[in-house]
């Protein structure tokens, strides 16, 4: 069953990008309890910032899971990268992936990898960033499965990676992969950038998809820009996905009414 999930970052370097929730976990954990959400995605700036106790707690108190766990802030905070020319960088980068999985993990959700990617460019090809992103899913995966979840890499539009921009590219490199552990993100924001036909992109994602960030065109939130969302539903019930749509949308106007707008349209398309 798709279940519906809303981001809270926990990165105050972040404040003002695209996660509906600011004011700490036991406030989204309220907010998004009181709205009907089944779970939360948490950004938060390092493994261990997360009090893991009061975590499970308000889980349990608000009847929440945990959708997935965000990899970004080893970007906004540390500059660290998978395609860094600077090998030791590369290494810290896949250890502050390593220990996200591992708190993750804790709660069954998933590791996302979007702006961790990073690009190439400079002294470093296409071909060796691509070949040093390949190397590193392929160790990251096999940590994931060893603690029993999915690693989940996500493709961004052309202004944030030069790296994979699209679904059907990012499910041919994920194919490729020794392991079987690595799952897409299709960012419906990122797609509508990208891909000719959302809908098409998803099948052509198939069951490679693990997670969706449910979004409007413009990133705000569903039904404030102008995506065309009963394709993308159906797209997604075809292939049989049934893992979460999460909002990972700018607070806009404000982050109580983001978060209305996108349970609403959630039930609106999958009743229960």
């Amino acid at each position: 069953m798709i279940g519906s999930a809303v981001t809270v970052s926990l990165v105050e370097e972040a404040r003002g990008g695209p996660f509906v929730f600011w004011d700490g976990l036991a406030d989204a954990c309220q907010r998004a309890s009181m709205l009907g959400f089944d779970a939360i995605e948490i950004f938060a700036p390092s493994p261990d910032a997360v009090d893991r106790e009061e975590l499970a707690g308000l889980l349990e108190q608000h009847g929440l899971q945990v959708a997935a766990v965000g990899t970004g802030a080893g970007m906004v905070k540390h500059g660290l990268s998978l395609t860094d020319a600077n090998e030791q960088r590369r290494r810290q980068a896949i250890d502050f992936i390593d220990r996200i999985i591992d708190f993750g993990a804790q709660f069954q959700a998933p590791a996302i990898i979007g702006s961790m990617q990073g690009r190439w460019g400079g002294s470093v090809s296409r071909e060796t960033a691509l070949n040093w992103l390949g190397e590193a899913l392929e160790l990251l995966g096999q940590h994931a499965a060893a603690r029993g979840v999915r690693l989940i890499y996500e493709p961004l539009n052309r202004y944030e990676t030069n790296l994979i921009n699209d679904i059907p590219t990012a499910a041919d490199f994920v194919s490729n992969l020794s392991t079987d552990n690595v799952r897409i993100l299709a960012d419906l924001f990122h797609m509508n950038i990208e891909e000719a036909d959302l809908a098409e992109a998803i099948h052509a994602g198939g069951e490679l998809i693990g997670h969706v960030h449910f979004v409007d065109s413009n990133r705000r939130a569903t039904g404030l820009g102008h995506m065309e969302y009963a394709p993308i539903v159906a797209a997604l019930k075809e292939i049989n996905y049934d893992g979460y749509l999460s909002a990972e949308a700018f607070p806009l106007p404000d982050s109580m009414t983001a978060a209305e707008m996108t349970i609403d349209m959630f039930k609106q398309y999958f009743e229960r």
